[in-house]
């Protein structure tokens, strides 16, 4: 099975599986409501990971985002899921996985028109090991602090994924941004 075969869990507005699709065949115009998750690895110094998505990605082709995200399969947890995409798109193993908002949803159209509609939960972990970038899905990544994410969020969103940027405000709103868990 290839990565645009794995089947993506489809939602009802209660957020209730209610069956699945290809992942090739579900990021359109008009794309369903699915489910994802999407991460942020701290390392040793407080940093925070952000990618830049692979030039060849159907949505936000370029765009800087959060480290990892994805979409779990039918029975894996969200927080599996996770572990699992790092592996596969970062070729790191995390540990210290922390669920920060479980109820995150959004839906956002990129310039070529193409739709999220995801329920998100979103998840903190820390970084063991190097990085090992998957040229498909990421091809740039750098640490930063989080007040320096949060300063360059907040003064140019367009440059980063709308999905991140609504996850920042919300995890800013909550103080989670102030210390992130794992950090102690």
């Amino acid at each position: 099975m290839t990565d645009n075969d794995e089947p993506v869990v489809l939602l009802d507005s209660q957020h209730r599986p209610i069956g699945t699709a290809p992942k090739a065949t579900v990021h359109t115009t008009d794309t369903p409501l699915h489910l994802a998750f999407s991460s942020y690895l701290l390392n040793d110094e407080g940093e925070l990971l952000l990618t830049r998505r692979a030039l060849s990605k159907v949505a936000w082709p370029g765009v800087w985002t959060n480290s990892a995200c994805g979409h779990p399969l039918p029975d894996e947890a969200p927080a599996d899921a996770a572990r699992r995409r790092c592996r596969y798109e970062l070729g790191v193993e995390i540990h210290d996985v922390t669920l920060l908002l479980p109820d995150f949803a959004y839906r956002a159209q990129d310039a070529s028109g193409i739709v999220e509609n995801e329920f998100c939960p979103v998840f903190s972990a820390r970084c063991a090991g190097d990085l090992h970038l998957r040229p498909s899905e990421v091809m740039d990544s750098r640490w930063v602090s989080s007040g320096d994410l949060l300063t360059a969020v907040a003064a140019t969103p367009w440059a980063f994924s709308p999905w991140m940027v609504a996850q920042l405000q919300r995890l800013q709103a909550e103080g989670i941004t102030e210390s992130w868990p794992g950090l102690a």
